[in-house]
């Protein structure tokens, strides 16, 4: 998924500069890294706003057009006000692509309903972790890993060292020997008293 984002060059510094401009309906924004020098650019808040709101925004290679000319970028840091629905800055970073970066990754947990710890065993499938840090190069990033849960039994966990990865793609955790947790099936006590009265009351007809 290609995602272009535009913005303009940004001429006036400081923390009055950067009111005006929020207050003009305006971000202020900085594209760092590489060889170049640091850039100081503006974004229309509207737009930059909705993006934010897209899963793949935070986890894709961002096509970013400065004055009309493109760089591959991705999205660092954002700061928001502490209770308005309002960005008040963003930091992107240039991408090489000959070289590796670091991203967190958003996990989607799939066949969950089909999971035998869910089907037979009415357990509720928890999910330890949501996103994942990995290593990879640019042209390797996925928008997001896809966890299978289809053969996950109760009282199973599924960990880093299952998840199947795209080609070029590492955890950082597991290539540490941090082989976490991702995913595990936990019956309820209600499931678990009521599979014990079955099993008493089998016992009493036995009798």
């Amino acid at each position: 998924m290609k995602i272009e984002i535009s913005a303009d060059k940004r001429t006036l510094q400081g923390k009055g500069a950067s009111r005006r401009l929020r207050g003009s309906g305006k971000v202020p924004a900085i594209i760092y890294g590489g060889e170049q020098e640091p850039q100081s650019i503006e974004m229309d808040h509207n737009d930059l706003f909705h993006k934010l709101k897209q899963e793949a925004f935070h986890a894709s290679i961002l096509s970013l057009s400065v004055a009309g000319k493109k760089e591959q970028v991705l999205l660092r840091d954002i700061q928001m006000h502490p209770f308005k629905h309002q960005v008040l800055h963003v930091d992107f970073q240039r991408v090489d692509k000959n070289q590796k970066i670091h991203m967190k990754v958003p996990l989607h947990f799939i066949n969950a309903e089909n999971a035998p710890g869910v089907k037979t065993s009415g357990g509720i499938v928890t999910h330890i972790l949501t996103e994942v840090d990995i290593s990879c190069l640019p042209d390797d990033l996925p928008e997001f890993i896809s966890v299978d849960l289809s053969e996950l039994t109760a009282g199973h966990t599924l960990h880093l060292s299952d998840l199947v990865l795209p080609k070029g793609v590492e955890t950082i955790a597991l290539a540490r020997g941090d082989n976490s947790p991702v995913a595990t099936i936990v019956i309820p006590r209600s499931a678990l008293s009521d599979e014990a009265a079955a099993g008493e009351g089998a016992g009493a007809e036995k009798k």
